[in-house]
């Protein structure tokens, strides 16, 4: 069992096996959320085991898709934990253990900041990825 929280741990939750994916969102939105890197879960291996009361939702407008949810004890950036979709993203650094997943792809790297260098060879995508 693969075992993750927020960072004060109101938020904790369990993924019964490894992330299909992991990709880095260059988008304002996830930069300044502090959410950029992103693992795909499937909704059957996801479940949230404490503090499911302590989430809040952002809302996404286009272009984006994913909405963003916050831990409201201590901020952290969770990712779309209370997804109704078959696969979402979440946080990958509120995984708190090792995943062994390496970046596959860089997305919205249009809104990259100019001072940000990508340093790997994963596809890049003006927006969303099509899928």
């Amino acid at each position: 069992m693969i075992k993750g929280s927020c960072c004060c741990g109101a938020v904790q939750f369990e993924i019964s096996e490894k992330p299909s994916m992991m990709g880095m969102c260059h988008c304002s939105r996830c930069r300044k959320l502090g959410a950029g890197a992103l693992a795909f879960v499937r909704s059957d291996t996801f479940k949230i085991t404490t503090g499911i009361d302590n989430i809040s939702t952002f809302k996404a407008v286009p272009p984006y898709k994913y909405n963003r949810c916050f831990c409201l004890v201590c901020g952290t950036a969770l990712g779309e934990v209370l997804s109704g979709l078959e696969s979402f993203p979440i946080n990958a650094n509120c995984i708190d253990s090792e995943i062994g997943l390496e970046n596959k792809f860089h997305e919205f790297v249009s809104e990259k900041p100019s001072w940000f260098q990508i340093g790997d060879n994963a596809k890049q995508f003006n927006e969303h990825p099509h899928e």
